[in-house]
């Protein structure tokens, strides 16, 4: 039945409007100076001292309940939950050997005298007194290519750990509303369970066909318009709200020059993974779900992991549209995707059954083949790819060149711990080979590293086999149902 004064249906239709527009990439309405769209509204929390009664668990629960129970309504009252209880316990949680900012206060300068820090941080808020500081630009080595480097922006302690308790708080808003194909910075969802949902997509009986495709340059073509209209459909405190966009726009210090970017988000600080998964939602898997798969003859199943995805799909003319649709609906958002990264390539079991000579993909970190099993049957066989294996060694034998003369022993614990993480990402089935041959290589760099420190006593491989501390730990499957 309609409402008698007919206002709660008004700003219903308002709000259903306003996220379509999104979803159907209508920007030119918003473009045009259209206005902020008005929301019925509701509260996540109660009187501004309940955090302090109930503590920070109870407080991010019932953001959390607010949020699933009304998924269609805004939060207004969130900044009140920015108390000093709630910032401690954020400080608990972060790194302590993360890199200081422009500032060049460190995690344990800061902590020295953390109630007082957390005390002035909460006033300034109270008053709308913060400014977000620049933040300062370092590069590291891009993951997966040889020689580029990825830009990260490294923020003061105090900035992050306010971007880390904002980030909370939004992780346990859009929870709710995240898509299942969503896998990336997620709370019980990573890489693994990615690894594991392409796989049964690409095993089941129809699927015939892969789109993989790369973002180039997500967070730093991200549209800073287009997000705050993605967060103001959900976030209805202007406090917030305004500190996003203070960090938005925050400086990047880059040889002693700072920078006040238009678009993107620095990677480094904790709010830039869930911006970039609501991002991504709104552009990609909403959009993906509401329009596009109901148009499809057959099945399609999206993944994505961050700013990385793919899209199985059982039907030709299905994975034509959808290659032709997925570069335009990022062009609206003020993305595009790189076309030497992106391809539609004939992948699963019912290309397997028609005998034709399937291509293999990456994704994550894994080169995916088609392969066929001693029984007979089709199978999903996923490697290691060169890249990562080449760079996880340059990195060991980086770190015995500069541990050189370090004893043996302590060498020995370093290079397990290295080694064991390794394993715990690549050990699928079918991979135990090629950890086999990253151990048997690490080996031979410690040998070689060892044999290098003196003129006079140089063990050979075979003397080196009898040190009892010269031992690593054995691959082995730790994910077999992935």
């Amino acid at each position: 039945m309609p409402h008698p004064t007919g206002k709660s249906e008004g700003r219903q239709t308002r709000r259903e409007e306003s996220e379509g527009g999104i979803v159907l990439g209508a920007w030119e309405s918003h473009a045009q100076g259209e206005g902020r769209p008005r929301f019925q509204a509701i509260r996540s929390g109660r009187s501004p001292h309940a955090e302090e009664e109930t503590g920070t668990y109870a407080g991010l629960e019932r953001i959390a309940h607010k949020a699933k129970a009304a998924p269609r309504e805004r939060l207004t009252a969130l900044s009140h939950h920015l108390t000093v209880e709630y910032l401690r316990e954020t400080y608990s949680l972060m790194n302590r050997r993360g890199a200081p900012g422009v500032d060049r206060v460190s995690m344990q300068e800061y902590g020295m005298n953390l109630d007082a820090n957390l005390t002035d941080l909460v006033s300034r808020m109270k008053r709308r007194a913060y400014d977000a500081p620049p933040v300062r630009r370092v590069y590291i080595p891009k993951a997966g290519s040889t020689g580029k480097m990825r830009p990260l922006g490294i923020p003061t302690v105090e900035d992050r750990l306010l971007q880390a308790a904002v980030a909370r708080m939004l992780s346990a808003i859009y929870e709710p509303l995240f898509r299942e194909a969503s896998y990336g910075f997620r709370p019980g969802r990573g890489a693994h369970d990615a690894l594991r949902q392409v796989r049964g997509a690409v095993m089941r009986a129809g699927a015939q066909y892969v789109y993989e495709a790369d973002i180039r340059g997500f967070f730093d073509h991200l549209d800073h318009a287009w997000l705050m209209r993605m967060l103001e459909l959900k976030i209805g405190d202007p406090w917030i709200l305004r500190l996003v966009q203070k960090w938005l726009k925050a400086g990047i210090l880059e040889g002693g020059t700072v920078t006040h970017p238009e678009a993107g988000a620095p990677q480094g600080g904790p709010l830039s993974p869930v911006l970039a998964n609501v991002y991504l939602h709104y552009v990609l898997d909403l959009w993906f779900d509401k329009v596009v798969r109901p148009g499809l003859r057959g099945n399609a199943t999206l993944v994505r992991y961050a700013d990385d995805f793919l899209i199985v799909l059982d039907d030709a003319a299905d994975a034509q549209q959808v290659a032709a649709l997925v570069p335009e609906r990022l062009a609206k958002f003020g993305l595009e995707v790189a076309p030497e990264k992106t391809r539609l390539i004939p992948f699963g079991r019912a290309c397997w059954r028609r005998g034709e000579n399937a291509g293999n993909f990456d994704f994550l970190g894994f080169r995916h083949i088609l392969g066929t099993s001693r029984q007979g049957q089709a199978v999903l066989v996923r490697r290691p790819g060169k890249k990562g294996v080449h760079r996880f060694l340059m990195e060991v034998k980086q770190w015995l060149g500069t541990h050189m003369h370090l004893p043996p022993r302590l060498q020995q614990r370093a290079l397990k711990t290295k080694l064991q993480g390794f394993y715990q990402y690549y050990g699928l089935r079918h991979c135990t080979d090629v950890l086999a041959h990253v151990q048997y290589w690490i080996l031979w760099i410690w040998a070689r590293t060892l044999r290098r420190r003196s003129q006079v006593h140089r063990p050979n491989w075979e003397q080196m086999g009898r040190y009892p501390w010269y031992k690593l730990p054995s691959p082995k499957v730790l994910h077999p149902d992935v």
